[in-house]
């Protein structure tokens, strides 16, 4: 008995070493990792509006300025240059725990990016969904089996990261993070002024074949668990040939009922300034996602009117107003680290 008992107390401690290390050594990222890892963190069934997509959504949703101003529950559950293929298993396990009334679905992934597997960004991805047989389809779906093994499993991919540990790695491993406060919404404040874009559209339309299995797998799971859809382009520099993508969009929509906007179509109904209101020529900075994301709600608010509830004042709902004081927060780092950026910008152009 005394040499069961301590082999199960060296399983019990080699265990226990296994889940810190992974704690401790595990990717942290705005880019997409930390969005997923902090869903799990939402109180159950309180998201009533769910962001998907690309960065488009975490760097453009500034889901503090829903809620303080509407009081809307949303979460930009997103990651950088998300295909429609991991967005369903997104999806899907987002409804493991919540059930939104709304999903508002990004598309500049798919107008961009048109290979059956995209590799640039599946790490930010893949990496902060537990694990589960969801997950382990989306990385099948995304990935080539010759390259498994760059992905999987989590802890071989990032292992030797002891060497650039950071204070906000030690915060993961003693449950330091406030992770509920964290709603996806990454600040940019940059300002690099842009050309507005003319775009001369043609009829067409075009959508890859693998993106529009996965765009209809998307509607029909809406369906079946009674969310309803927005389809939306965040604003962006964009070119006429992305537009074939949207034109497909607009009509799969019209064919399934689907509310949609190309917000490409109304930079002055939004009233960006394309001279102060964009980080890059992909994404708005700080002050143009205020301008975006009071215009999304204004939609949201008269295309959804019975959904859209204002839970203000909600106990349940504290770690929304939390999630402001986060964000002013970030968005004052952001500020900081680009001054300094353009301090020594100055200083070796001097030099």
């Amino acid at each position: 008995m005394k040499k069961i008992l301590t082999y199960l107390g060296f399983v019990l401690a080699f265990i226990i070493t296994l889940i810190c290390l992974d704690r401790l050594l595990s990717e942290k990222s705005i880019h997409g990792i930390d969005q997923a890892r902090s869903f799990y963190a939402q109180p159950k069934n309180s998201i009533d509006v769910l962001m998907l997509g690309s960065s488009h959504i975490h760097c453009d949703v500034n889901t503090a300025l829903l809620w303080e101003d509407y009081g809307i529950a949303a979460y930009d559950y997103s990651a950088a240059e998300q295909t429609l293929w991991q967005t369903y298993y997104y999806f899907r396990e987002a409804l493991k725990t919540q059930k939104p009334k709304v999903a508002v679905l990004d598309f500049y992934a798919p107008a961009r990016f048109k290979d059956d597997y995209q590799y640039d960004f599946l790490y930010e991805n893949l990496q902060g969904l537990k694990f589960s047989i969801n997950k382990v389809r989306l990385l099948t779906t995304s990935c080539e089996f010759t390259r498994w093994d760059d992905y999987f499993p989590d802890f071989f991919t990032y292992h030797n990261r002891y060497e650039n540990l950071t204070e906000e790695d030690f915060d993961t491993l003693f449950g330091r993070e406030d992770l509920a406060a964290f709603k996806g919404y990454t600040p940019y404040c940059a300002v690099r002024e842009q050309t507005r874009p003319v775009y001369s559209q043609g009829i067409s339309a075009d959508l890859t074949p693998k993106s529009e299995k996965y765009l209809n797998k998307i509607i029909d799971l809406a369906n079946e668990n009674n969310v309803k859809l927005f389809f939306i382009v965040a604003p962006y520099i964009a070119e006429n040939h992305d537009f074939l993508t949207f034109n497909k969009v607009r009509q799969i929509a019209e064919e399934k009922g689907i509310e949609y906007c190309n917000m490409n179509e109304t930079y002055d109904e939004i009233g960006l300034d394309f001279a102060k209101d964009f980080n890059d020529y992909s994404h708005l900075n700080y002050e143009g996602s205020i301008k975006f994301t009071a215009f999304l709600a204004d939609n949201l608010k008269s295309r959804f009117e019975d959904d859209i509830i204002d839970r203000r004042g909600d106990e349940r709902y504290k770690s929304w107003d939390d999630s402001v004081k986060l964000t002013e927060k970030m968005a004052t780092e952001a500020r900081e680290k680009e001054i300094e950026k353009e301090k020594e910008k100055e200083s070796l152009e001097k030099d």
